[in-house]
């Protein structure tokens, strides 16, 4: 997940014109994500990635990294935290409405690779909430918003983190990867 310095996803509107991003970076998250089987999103995010990614490597301008992530979106197993949604004409998608512990503890004892979830401040926010996450994948980018959608809201608990590893990159952001200790 992309987020400021100080924090923040996303601009008080949801902007994220702010987050930086080349050609080492998409590599380096795709080499990643090809490591998952399950993209996990709130209903918007899933509705934007839905609008574009789908057809993403047919246009004529698709870049290396629309051509890659295409393929992988269109394999991947999609699960949408939701409670407007149902998953009528969506293929290879599950739709969680009720029950969010019980049926997220389901999918990660299923066989498969990691399950990878993709912005969603607001679904990530009921994750952390229900202690849900095992780690966390940060792109720090150097800017301060000073306001905006805060990554970490409404912790009611301390959560203790094992650094894995960090990488800079030349666009300036600086990847943090962490396990969370639950020791």
């Amino acid at each position: 997940m992309h987020i400021s310095l100080d924090g923040f996803v996303a601009g008080p509107n949801g902007e994220m014109d702010w987050i930086k991003f080349d050609q080492e970076l998409f590599d380096h998250v795709e080499s990643r994500i090809s490591q998952g089987d399950t993209a996990l999103y709130g209903r918007v995010t899933f509705q934007m990635m839905e609008n574009y990614w789908p057809t993403a490597a047919d246009k004529p301008n698709a870049t290396k990294h629309d051509i890659e992530h295409a393929k992988w979106y269109s394999k991947a197993h999609k699960v949408v935290l939701s409670k407007t949604m149902n998953d009528a004409g969506l293929s290879n998608t599950t739709i969680i409405s009720e029950n969010l512990r019980d049926r997220i503890n389901e999918i990660k004892h299923q066989s498969g690779a990691d399950i990878l979830l993709f912005g969603s401040p607001t679904a990530t926010h009921s994750l952390i909430q229900q202690n849900l996450i095992d780690g966390y994948w940060l792109f720090v980018n150097p800017i301060i918003l000073g306001r905006g959608i805060p990554l970490f809201a409404d912790i009611k608990e301390k959560i203790n983190l094992n650094l894995l590893s960090t990488r800079p990159f030349a666009c300036g952001v600086t990847e943090l990867n962490y396990m969370v200790d639950r020791k």
